[in-house]
């Protein structure tokens, strides 16, 4: 529905599976994004993690909520841990796991998201000085766990809901690819027919597209878009990897119950120690804090009763109880980044009672996300036949997101076009750029036809 308002600041928010960004577009084209403060110095990524914990305040217990660095900062200092959330943004298509409770309080994954999402306008607000009620916001091609446009529609509904809870009156939605396609565009000189690679933490995004000065002249139409697509995969699948392979069996992933006395004419059972999908649930960043339930707590207390290794499962007692997700996230990114530059690295995760060393090799890592990459590939084919474009069509290949670093990565893209045309920049703001950049022409286009944005 038209809105009332003038469409205000150009604002473009990138919320992200790991790390999120908001940027202006200014009137001479210049782009500012937001700085964070952390306990380092200023950051530009805003981590998408939602930190819960009680405190008592004049006799009565209250929750409080932190978000973005801070989060992390209250969690790591925190002595009793309370619940740290991260990659909600993966849960927006499901439709059973509707919310969660914390503490006895009941939260929808909306009034989650939406906590985090308020900050982020707050931080801009002050920044920028003024309010923020209207922003272009980015959407992946195909959100995790999606399997029709459907399920995606859903998604975009749910975020929707989750900014408008946040404080926002409005918001538009592009896709990812293409706002960071607008970020590249505004270093050219001269038009391009570019493939865009988006790698957030959830997804994998692909567009290819026509781009420059001159297609912004001429103005764009429906046909400089060729094609999108994309699929439910990215830096957090590779993450998982390194979990299954190296976390989980040091927690009892592969261990089995004792075998208690059985016929001369029957062998023993062998019954796996604990259910497997708490390992699946650990291997994935949103469901890890989930694991914190009594049921879970009663799971495994039996489970280390019967194990023939009790002490693998009280180490994965001690990492739910904890709540050591983050720990474990950060063990995890640090390997996937040393094995970027080096062909072999150590995975260190010490926190309690677990001591899990060793040494990866680029190649074992490379076998372990080999199913991933394939994907990826069809993805990336699949796009070019279905816009009848050949490789030696496409001009320039732009990589954007942290998972871009990744050698096999780049590899899919450079035996295709050549490691001359692939180019990276900005992996982690590039999205939030482009979106503000986006914001600014329709705002303009807008004003030039006497509307303003609605919702």
């Amino acid at each position: 529905m038209p809105s009332t308002h003038s469409s205000g600041p150009s604002i473009g928010i990138d919320f992200g599976t790991t790390n999120s960004s908001i940027a202006l577009a200014g009137p001479g084209g210049g782009v500012e994004l937001v700085s964070f403060p952390t306990a380092t110095g200023l950051t530009e990524s805003f981590r998408s993690v939602l930190y819960l914990e009680q405190r008592k305040q004049a006799g009565r217990t209250q929750i409080k909520g932190f978000t973005g660095p801070g989060a992390i900062e209250h969690y790591l200092q925190a002595e009793h841990k309370g619940r740290l959330i991260q990659s909600l943004k993966s849960y927006l298509t499901s439709r059973t796991l509707t919310g969660t409770e914390v503490f006895g309080r009941r939260y929808t994954v909306e009034d989650l998201i939406s906590r985090i999402l308020t900050d982020l306008r707050l931080s801009a607000e002050r920044q920028f000085g003024q309010p923020i009620r209207h922003a272009t916001v980015g959407r992946p091609v195909r959100f995790v766990g999606a399997d029709s446009v459907a399920d995606d529609d859903f998604a975009v509904e749910r975020l929707r809901q989750a900014f408008l809870h946040a404080g926002f009156e409005s918001v538009m939605f592009e896709m990812e690819p293409i706002a960071a396609a607008y970020a590249y565009e505004s270093t050219l000189d001269h038009d391009e027919l570019i493939l865009i690679g988006d790698f957030g933490g959830g997804t994998s995004d692909f567009s290819l597209l026509h781009v420059g000065p001159g297609v912004r002249a001429r103005g764009r139409t429906e046909k400089d878009l060729l094609g999108n697509s994309g699929l439910g995969l990215a830096g957090d699948s590779f993450d998982a990897r390194i979990v299954r392979k190296l976390v989980s069996p040091a927690l009892g992933s592969d261990s089995f119950e004792r075998s208690y006395a059985q016929a001369a004419d029957r062998p023993a059972s062998i019954i796996p120690a604990v259910p497997a999908w708490i390992y699946a649930n650990l291997e994935r960043w949103h469901y890890l804090s989930f694991l914190k339930t009594r049921n879970v707590a009663e799971i495994l207390k039996s489970a280390r009763a019967r194990a023939q290794e009790p002490e693998k499962i009280e180490a994965l007692i001690n990492l739910v109880e904890e709540d050591l997700g983050y720990q474990l996230h950060q063990a995890v990114q640090r390997v996937k980044m040393d094995l970027s530059h080096e062909e072999s690295a150590e995975f260190r995760f010490r926190d309690g009672s677990m001591d899990i060393v060793a040494t990866v090799s680029r190649a074992e890592f490379e076998g372990w996300i080999a199913d991933d990459l394939h994907s990826i590939e069809r993805c990336v084919d699949a796009l070019l036949v279905a816009s009848n474009v050949a490789a030696h069509e496409v001009d320039r290949v732009f990589l954007t997101g942290g998972t871009s670093f990744v050698p096999a990565v780049r590899r899919i893209f450079e035996s295709r076009f050549s490691a001359s045309r692939v180019r990276t920049g900005n992996e982690f703001t590039s999205v939030a750029r482009g979106l503000a950049v986006r914001a600014a022409e329709v705002d303009a286009s807008k004003a030039e036809a006497g509307l303003f944005r609605g919702v």
